[in-house]
């Protein structure tokens, strides 16, 4: 992610501990599970997947540059975006997917900003990202990695219905294990089970804020 430059970055609140927080981790970890316990306690959560499907969305100029690039195949007979005909092709070769992201990073930043704007003042803000980075904040934040192993994570992947090789294209473009630990302010261990990730997502809630989760949260 870019670091925040332009109009509007200095605007942008703070959580509670006075540093916001970016939530990430490897494909698979579980970070948007993280992500709904938090929002569900309070947080005020902006999720850069959303964003980049918004900022992509048919009619807007990320589409139009998105086809320009890529071609009329990556759209679905329905005119939305064939995400997974995209994703074979970008995933596969490293220089198509840095012209992607040159596209939509861009355009989701300044969404986060806008989104962040919104924020009432005093909030929690925690952006949730598929890669590390700064985020749309003026000030450094606090980056939470959600953690699990390699094959845990793979696990998933399948249950989700990917294939071994699209599960191995993606983890070829994302930070290994060890470098995700190696960038985290905060680990958050999702290695076991629902209600261990709660117990832990807890823990952190408290460090953020100084004050216990709703009642159950670590239940």
């Amino acid at each position: 992610m870019d670091r925040a430059q332009g109009r509007g970055e200095t605007d942008v609140g703070s959580s509670l501990s006075g540093r916001p927080i970016v939530l990430t981790g490897g494909i698979g970890s579980g970070k948007s599970s993280v992500g709904r316990l938090l929002a569900g306690w309070g947080a005020f959560l902006v999720d850069a997947d959303q964003l980049a499907r918004d900022v992509v969305a048919s009619g807007t100029r990320g589409r139009a540059a998105l086809e320009a690039l890529l071609g009329p195949e990556v759209v679905a007979p329905d005119g939305s975006l064939d995400r997974g005909a995209m994703a074979e092709r970008v995933f596969a070769d490293t220089a198509l997917l840095a012209q992607v992201e040159a596209i939509v990073h861009p355009l989701v930043h300044r969404a986060g900003l806008a989104a962040f704007d919104e924020a009432p003042k005093g909030s929690v803000l925690v952006y949730e990202v598929p890669l590390p980075g700064r985020g749309p904040f003026a000030s450094d934040p606090l980056v939470v990695v959600v953690d699990a192993p390699d094959e845990v994570r793979w696990d998933r992947l399948v249950e989700r219905g990917l294939s071994d090789s699209q599960i191995s294209a993606r983890m070829r473009q994302q930070p290994t294990r060890a470098e995700w630990l190696a960038m985290a302010d905060r680990v958050v261990d999702n290695s076991g089970t629902t209600s261990d990730l709660a117990g832990r997502v807890a823990q952190l809630w408290r460090e953020i804020t100084g004050q216990d989760p709703p009642v159950g949260a670590d239940s």
